[in-house]
């Protein structure tokens, strides 16, 4: 029996050292061959998007590049590079979350340092990891990628901005980043913007630009954006990723003025889900290289052309993020009206926007009109019921403390399958107004973010 048992022993050693053996060599072919490409889940485009991109003007002074760095997906393009001439003028809004990313706080502080004569600037951005709540090694990331093209583009690394999007908490492979910016160096091209639209973009099913031009005194000035979001959406002073350029001559306070008091009404006034991100940004370059005269006077007409311009292309980017809203098949506009306040009238408008029983109806083609009701009553503002009117499109469905008359769920039905909505709420007690935009909850956002780290 002890034979047996002795025999038994040397037989299992001898089948461990086989194993380990086996494992040894795996993992040495592992080390040297290159890793499989990643299959992600192709996307369906959101059935709310634009037919196409749009045919951007080329901005003088400012350069794209995108390339695949390989931050989370092999193959996939994951980063872009946007030069900005020398002399630019450069502003910025950003999330006021308080775990803001690394490159967030980075932004922040280098549009405080005062610039240096006549120097260039620099954007990159990646997608795949947001670089966010990583203590210690987030900032050091950032250093090191902007301190990279600085040095590649011959740059004060002040003037380098970052900005990076993607899954939190996971440590952002910058070395990857670092190895593609010599690539993206000699890409550089006038005419790449749509390929940085795309290498921006994460559970996006579209690339998003938007574009305007204005008559300035003595020739054209011309504006172009980018955006990228779909999820994570309900900014506070910025909106996921933005990057607006301009030919415009004018000086940074100028530009930073317009773009502030431009954003409450554009990006400040979307949600798709009621979350405020870690890393929103959004950041506009004026080259000063219109053959316009500078914009010095924000009194002049000219300087209000361009601020609605500049106004029609934050709004144009801010609606198509909420037309990707994750899973979204409707795009809502929430036009609240005669509130007592312009705060209660915001308060109402949001209330409704991201009350997941009013957006799984509208998801469903329910007219219920009481789920408006209900959020409105939820959201502190001042409320009477028997002032309170609410509207689907043209039709005053409830007014005066009740349903109207001649309601009728069949015509109100019959609306609700429109793929672009507005529900009306007018409160009755003041002047103050406030418009935003949603869209549906449906059971795709569900698998999207049930799936996002996989």
């Amino acid at each position: 029996m002890a034979k047996k048992k002795s025999k038994d022993d040397k037989e299992l050693k001898t089948k461990v050292k086989k194993l380990r053996a086996k494992v040894k060599a795996l993992k040495s072919d592992l080390a040297t061959s290159a890793p499989a490409p990643i299959k992600t889940k192709a996307a369906t485009v959101s059935p709310l998007a634009p037919e196409a991109f749009p045919a951007m003007p080329q901005i003088a002074g400012v350069e794209f590049a995108s390339a695949a760095a390989g931050v989370k997906y092999a193959g996939r393009t994951d980063v872009m590079l946007a030069k900005v001439a020398p002399g630019s003028s450069i502003a910025g809004v950003f999330t006021t979350s308080s775990t803001r990313a690394a490159c967030v706080l980075d932004c922040q502080e280098k549009l405080k340092i005062r610039v240096p004569q006549g120097a260039g600037a620099a954007i990159i951005v990646n997608s795949g990891n947001a670089n966010a709540f990583t203590g210690k090694l987030g900032q050091k990331a950032v250093d090191l990628v902007t301190e990279g093209v600085a040095k590649a583009l011959d740059l004060p690394a002040s003037r380098v901005f970052s900005s990076s999007t993607g899954v939190i908490g996971e440590p952002l492979p910058y070395e990857k980043i670092i190895l593609a910016i010599d690539t993206l160096a000699e890409r550089l091209s006038p005419a790449g913007i749509e390929d940085a639209a795309r290498a921006i973009m994460t559970t996006d099913t579209y690339p998003k630009g938007a574009c305007a031009t204005v008559q300035g005194e003595g020739g054209e000035i011309k504006i172009a954006g980018i955006a990228k979001g779909s999820g994570m959406i309900a900014p506070n002073m910025a909106t996921m990723l933005v990057y607006i350029f301009t030919d415009a001559k004018i000086t940074p306070a100028r530009l930073q003025r317009m773009l502030s008091r431009q954003v409450e009404d554009t990006f400040n006034a979307i949600t798709v889900d009621s979350d405020t991100s870690t890393s929103d940004a959004l950041i506009v370059a004026a080259t000063g290289q219109s053959e316009a005269a500078e914009i010095s006077d924000l009194r002049s007409q000219v300087a209000k052309d361009f601020e609605a311009g500049l106004r029609a292309v934050m709004m144009d980017l801010a609606h198509q993020v909420v037309k990707d809203g994750e899973g979204a098949t409707k795009f809502v506009e929430i036009r609240v009206t005669r509130a007592a306040s312009p705060e209660d009238a915001h308060k109402v408008a949001m209330a409704v926007a991201n009350s997941p029983l009013v957006k799984t109806a509208i998801a469903g083609e329910d007219a219920n009109w009481g789920r408006v009701v209900a959020a409105v009553g939820k959201s502190g503002a001042k409320a009477d019921r028997d002032k309170l009117t609410i509207s689907f499109g043209d039709m005053v469905l409830a007014e005066k403390g009740w349903r109207v008359p001649d309601y009728s769920e069949e015509k109100a039905s019959a609306y609700m399958k429109n793929p672009e909505l507005v529900i009306g709420v007018d409160l009755g007690l003041g002047r103050a107004s406030k418009s935003v935009w949603t869209c549906d909850l449906t059971h795709r956002y569900i698998d999207i973010n049930a799936d996002y780290r996989s």
